[in-house]
């Protein structure tokens, strides 16, 4: 396990977490597996860029990787939706995820989004809908899956790729329900509380560690992913073959098991005290 280093004051780890030049999913498959291809369309609507997904060669076997991906100049931001999905990029990310099941391939998520696009026309063709299908099919699916958040993971636009047999963060990604712009706004009716709103809510990739939320923090290079991206990319590497070489060799039911046992288990304390299992 790659151990948290000492934490910043969260607010910091937000702002690194949105750093311009932070690497981006891209950044990290194409150094991953050179020979990436990409697969577009969800087979029903059309194509949504904020999600990369397709297929290339990691550690001398075909992967399956999914990204959610911002964008680096305006125009890139605008077409790439600045990372938010439609309900389309949620069934292109299952049509894939379900190839790599169907061949026996692992599959790598990449986390990176402030949350789902809460448009209007992203309600109308189902938004919720297909969140909530990309969970329950995550559950489910036959295959060893890795996600990690590189950056921001916001809500259930994040959660929609990160149910998986194990879920990392980079050491200066974020998680939350929220944002803590929009926490402050609920709770002080004032978004200028959003840096007490980020110490509050918790979201830093070693408070999530210690609570048992992520399995593993990624160390990133002094001052942020954003300062050398090979650095970082290798960084990664090296923790994604660790955690995926526990899995491989797992019978596909017993993975499944572990999956929804991991889940099942968050949020829940054992009083051992108390336990029917103690007394007897």
């Amino acid at each position: 396990m790659s151990q948290p280093r000492g934490s910043r004051p969260a607010w910091d780890v937000v702002q690194i977490a949105r750093h311009e030049a932070r690497p981006y999913a891209l950044d990290f498959i194409t150094r991953l597996s050179p020979g990436f291809v990409e697969l577009c369309g969800d087979r029903l609507t059309g194509d949504d860029r904020a999600l990369v997904a397709g297929v290339g060669r990691w550690l001398g076997q075909t992967t399956f990787f999914l990204g959610q991906q911002k964008g680096r100049t305006l125009g890139e931001r605008v077409m790439r939706n600045f990372g938010m999905m439609h309900p389309e990029g949620y069934r292109k990310a299952l049509r894939v995820a379900r190839q790599a099941a169907k061949f026996g391939r692992p599959l790598i998520s990449l986390v990176d989004t402030p949350g789902a696009y809460p448009g209007v026309e992203a309600e109308e063709r189902g938004i919720a809908t297909a969140i909530a299908t990309a969970i329950l099919d995550f559950f489910k699916l036959r295959a060893p899956i890795v996600s990690v958040v590189i950056g921001e993971g916001g809500s259930g636009g994040a959660l929609g790729l990160a149910i998986a047999d194990r879920v990392l963060m980079l050491e200066n990604a974020i998680m939350s329900v929220a944002s803590p712009e929009a926490c402050a706004s609920i709770l002080w009716r004032d978004a200028a509380f959003k840096v007490e709103a980020a110490e509050q809510l918790g979201i830093t990739a070693p408070e999530l560690y210690e609570m048992g939320l992520v399995d593993d923090v990624v160390p990133e290079p002094p001052g942020g992913a954003h300062t050398d991206h090979e650095a970082a990319a290798d960084a990664l590497d090296r923790c994604l073959r660790v955690h995926m070489d526990g899995l491989t060799g797992l019978a596909t039911d017993e993975l499944l098991e572990r999956r929804y046992e991991r889940f099942r288990r968050i949020g829940v304390e054992l009083d051992w005290e108390a336990s029917p299992q103690r007394a007897s």
